[in-house]
């Protein structure tokens, strides 16, 4: 008499991100082992990210560069301007048109700030790229590296860099120059040469000089190149560390609050719209952030990296530093291994609320990693996917919700399901698991996916037993489906469209074993995919 088949199916694989940190076999089943190129959508399933498109046409005297720094100047009037620094220069992005180069702002909205067009569809095309010439009196700035914080200011763009002439983007007074911050009319006393730079509350903040750091500027109240009268001041936090010596990484500020970041500990102070009164509110002394650009606002709260993983500001303050803070948890030793190869001053990331995740971008190791600020897991810790051939250098998030990524001579816009018209590779494994009694072996007979989109495009299916990285695989492919597919409106930010076809893939498994691990592999060209069920059905094997 035949044995009858055990299924074990995971209605939504890797709705928990991954977990590379607790052991394999008491991981739940919703957590993935591998999940590459991949994001977790808003109905909790797994999809392939989305890839990237070149926004300007060539690169010009950027050359084939870094792009460091990204930043968008949004203007009282609606006027929209992107900025990025590489190759020791500034520069603006633009729209090519017919005949005339015409600003990046008007082709994307109208007077009263409703979009128009996308600006990768100008009536010539792509974007062009602008260099910014020096239009300050006597000898241009040099630059010694490519390290700016940027922020912006009643119209102004503002760009600090330790041991650097702080310099800024003023369009009312010229749209194709730069000045130094000392040449703009009004200048008062000293601009520091700071390394860290924020705008908040009306005034730019800076911190973290050659000669001093641990003493907070800010400027007058709206105007960033006053720094001794009117209400600019400073604030030595020298003696306030509660925990010893210490110097200011980072700045942010949430909800009248400023926080002043060290590198091993972390200034909160109250009242920070009126600088001159705010208090020190609170402290917390074992935690504190290791790179600059890590810091992000979320608008419900701050997200930076620290030396122990990623952390949320409140959640820490709420906690101090117990474990449960750590977003990164899950993922908690990979993370940490692979921020340790990193400089800090390579470490960017961004916050994209259209898509609901924040980014760290690790360039040496090849790494972004993805972690879903929709949902946070029960044990306190985001949701987590990692893309492995994506490459940033530098992200914004732009006002229209567009995310912007620096790539070595190019701006591109996260969009569409190639990477610059090419395929990548999205991947999804399982933690291994023991699908019978202990000490039976299985042997796989099916094993099936259900998935939405990918309208004829091949998927290769895996299955491994007992830990081994040989695998089996077989290669099926999606049918080409009539219907009006749900990738027309962005699978993860708009409604999915009607007459969504769902296909059950099947593949006929070998082999047994005690410990039993799936995954699937796909070359993600042009259409989106997600993924809606994995069913495994197995016969139990003899005792081993």
């Amino acid at each position: 008499m035949s044995k009858a088949l055990q299924v074990s199916s995971v209605s939504a694989p890797a709705f928990l991100g991954l977990n590379t940190q607790d052991p394999s076999l008491e991981i739940s089943s919703g957590f993935a082992g591998i999940a590459l190129n991949c994001v977790i959508d808003k109905f909790g399933r797994l999809g392939a990210r989305q890839g990237y498109k070149k926004v300007n046409t060539s690169s010009g005297t950027l050359g084939a560069n870094q792009i460091t720094v990204i930043h968008e100047l949004i203007q009282t009037d609606g006027t929209l301007t992107v900025l990025f620094f590489g190759n020791g220069k500034l520069f603006k992005l633009g729209l090519a048109t017919a005949g005339a180069v015409a600003e990046y702002n008007i082709a994307e909205y109208g007077a009263n700030g409703s979009p128009l067009a996308e600006y990768t569809q100008g009536v010539a095309g792509l974007g062009t790229i602008l260099e910014l010439t020096y239009g300050g009196g006597g000898t241009a700035p040099t630059f010694n590296a490519g390290n700016w914080q940027a922020a912006s200011l009643n119209g102004i763009v503002y760009f600090f860099q330790i041991d650097n002439d702080p310099i800024i983007y003023d369009p009312a007074v010229s749209t194709t120059t730069y000045r130094r911050v000392s040449e703009k009319t009004g200048y008062a006393a000293t601009v520091p040469k700071a390394n860290v730079a924020i705008s908040a509350y009306g005034r730019i903040w800076a911190a973290n000089t050659e000669t001093n750091n641990t003493t907070v500027y800010f400027s007058d109240l709206l105007a960033g190149h006053v720094w001794s009268t009117g209400t600019a001041g400073s604030l030595d936090v020298s003696r306030v560390w509660p925990n010893g010596a210490d110097e200011v990484t980072g700045l942010a500020a949430h909800n009248g609050f400023l926080f002043i970041f060290g590198r091993r500990q972390i200034l909160i102070y109250a009242g920070a719209t009126s600088p001159s009164t705010m208090t020190l509110s609170d402290t917390i002394s074992s935690v504190g952030c290791i790179a600059r650009d890590s810091i992000q606002n979320t608008g419900k709260d701050v997200v930076f990296l620290s030396g122990s993983g990623l952390r949320s500001v409140l959640r820490t303050v709420q906690e101090k530093s117990a474990p449960i803070g750590d977003l990164s948890k899950n993922i908690r030793n990979d993370f940490l291994t692979t921020i340790a190869s990193e400089s800090d001053k390579q470490l960017r990331s961004v916050y994209s609320e259209q898509n609901g995740f924040y980014l760290l971008t690790c360039p040496t190791a090849g790494k972004v990693f993805c972690f879903d600020t929709k949902v946070t897991l029960e044990d306190g810790a985001y949701r987590v996917t990692i893309w492995d051939n994506i490459a940033p250098q530098s992200f914004c998030s732009r006002r229209n919700g567009d995310l912007l990524i620096g790539k070595t001579g190019f701006i591109t816009k996260y969009t569409g399901y190639q990477d610059d018209s090419s395929s990548y590779r999205m991947q999804y494994y399982t933690n291994n698991a023991d699908l019978g009694n202990d000490g039976q072996t299985s042997i796989i007979k099916k094993i099936k996916i259900l998935v939405v989109g990918g309208s004829n495009q091949a998927i290769s299916i895996f299955w491994g037993y007992d830990f081994s990285s040989s695998y089996q695989s077989q290669t099926v492919t999606i049918p080409t489906q009539a219907v009006s597919e749900y990738g027309i409106g962005e699978y993860n930010i708009a409604e999915y469209a009607t007459g969504i076809i769902l296909e059950e893939l099947t593949a006929y498994g070998s082999g047994s074993g005690k410990v039993v691990q799936t995954g699937f592999e796909i070359n993600i060209n042009g259409s989106p995919i997600s993924f809606q069920k994995i069913e495994i059905q197995t016969k139990t094997g003899k005792l081993a």
